[in-house]
């Protein structure tokens, strides 16, 4: 059974109708709602004060010395004009305020009945109240001022006697409408508060995932760049080398620099697509026929290295299972910064990439036999080795960030008998289908250095 929501009256109404109500004021015109309201609660006040003035049974209100006062109905005018100047309350708060105070005290002078007509002030008390720009003591001091004025003008002609009739109710029914105004603003302010806290935190949260975007972006783009131009720097120096000796060899490099600069504008272009797209490029796309980044491409990543003559041995144990997109992207591109580093910086080498899919966890490990430092001076080298604003820094740098935005920790740092170590682990849900570990292996893992270290000269890599 379905339900449908009640239609609000004001849509039944002809569309004309509908933007005449919503007009806001003009310079010197009030708004169609506030002449609407202006004239109901006039039209009301007229005949109300009729009524007082034209009571069914006098007798029962007049006894003793007082009597019913002759009013004329010229004087209802009066009672009109401090009802019809609400229409501008909202345009000129305060002069709206004293022109009906003072409509309703030329009324009242005469000794006419004036319980209706007090209303009026009250309603302008009211609105003064409720404006934002006018401070509850302004508000209470106007409030005060009236409620002498009414008060003095009754009791000088007052048909029942000076603190007869309604005499009491001035300062009640005054200090009722300042209360409701005050009331009104307050909330007005909150809403006006809460309002610019959501625009301020949808602004921040905003700024944050472009910040955020940027950042990744940039990450990418420094992984890409940073590995395809060191292959094709190693390459065309080798090339150039073997040119004129043995050209078979140089064409080979010649060949490695191709892929890699394919491989290289292959994924810059998958970026600048989604950039595209994301901006609302019709042209841009996603060749969704290309494999994800990811450790899906760890063997064609180790090809390309091993074609710049760095040896790379892979290693991978447990069972490979599908990773959360952003562990599987920064567990690869992890590898990808270090074999970048290796590359650069390590001269004659070989390199270990070792990959563990753990029940609760995934584990990545490069190693290098590279130039290393002397154990006494490996971590105070090391950190001289950070500090220097180069790529390299930048690029070891955002490996912890990125092993930080996947939820794992890194370690980074030079092998005491020389070479270098990266080493990531990422918390994973635990997989049914993973192969149970024993608690040894689960100890042994990460490696430490002196392991990782007696593992390279051992022979393992090629």
């Amino acid at each position: 059974m379905t339900t449908s929501r009640p239609t609000s009256p004001s849509r039944a109404l002809p569309g004309w109708v509908r933007r005449a109500w919503a007009r806001p004021a003009g310079d010197r015109l009030p708004s169609t709602r506030d002449a609407v309201i202006a004239l109901v609660i006039t039209v009301i006040a007229v005949l109300g004060a009729y009524g007082e003035a034209h009571p069914s049974t006098p007798g029962t209100y007049f006894t003793g010395p007082y009597h019913l006062p002759r009013t004329p109905d010229a004087a209802l005018l009066l009672v009109a004009v401090a009802g019809a100047v609400l229409g501008w309350r909202h345009c000129y708060p305060r002069l709206v305020l004293c022109a009906s105070t003072a409509a309703v005290v030329a009324y009242t002078l005469p000794g006419y009945e004036n319980g209706v007509a007090l209303l009026l002030p009250a309603a302008a008390v009211g609105t003064l109240a409720a404006d934002r720009s006018i401070t509850a003591l302004r508000s209470t001091a106007w409030a005060v001022a009236v409620t002498a004025v009414l008060m003095a003008a009754t009791a000088a002609n007052n048909p029942l006697g000076p603190t007869g009739g309604g005499f009491f109710l001035i300062p009640a029914t005054v200090a009722v409408a300042l209360l409701a105004g005050i009331a009104i603003a307050n909330r007005r302010a909150y809403l006006a508060s809460e309002r610019a806290q959501l625009a301020r935190q949808s602004a921040q949260e905003a700024q944050r995932g472009i910040d955020e975007e940027r950042l990744r972006i940039a990450r990418e783009l420094h992984d890409v760049v940073a590995h395809t131009m060191a292959t094709i720097t190693v390459q065309a120096s080798a090339a150039t080398t073997l040119l004129r000796d043995r050209p078979e060899q140089a064409a080979e490099s010649l060949q490695a620099i191709r892929t890699a600069s394919k491989n290289g504008l292959r994924e810059l272009r998958a970026i600048l697509n989604v950039l595209r797209a994301a901006s609302g490029d019709a042209d841009g796309f996603v060749d969704p026929v290309q494999p994800a980044t990811g450790l899906a491409r760890l063997d064609a990543l180790a090809a390309g290295v091993r074609a710049t003559g760095l040896p790379v041995t892979v290693e991978v144990t447990g069972n490979p299972r599908d990773l959360p997109a952003v562990t599987d992207l920064s567990a690869f591109r992890i590898i990808q910064e270090a074999l970048t580093n290796t590359i650069r910086h390590a001269g004659p080498a070989t390199a270990v990439v070792t990959v563990r899919y753990a029940a609760d966890y995934l584990a990545v490990e490069v190693t290098d036999t590279g130039c290393g430092l002397s154990s006494s001076v490996a971590e105070t080298a090391f950190a001289t080795f950070l500090s220097v604003g180069t790529g390299a820094g930048h690029g070891l740098r955002g490996m912890r960030e990125r092993a930080a935005a996947a939820g794992g920790v890194i370690e980074i740092g030079p092998l005491p008998d020389g070479g270098f170590r990266v080493a990531a682990r990422f918390p994973l849900d635990a997989d049914s289908d993973a192969r149970p570990e024993t608690a040894t292996d689960a100890d042994a893992w990460p490696p430490t250095r002196d392991a990782s270290a007696a593992s390279g000269q051992q022979g393992g890599r090629r």
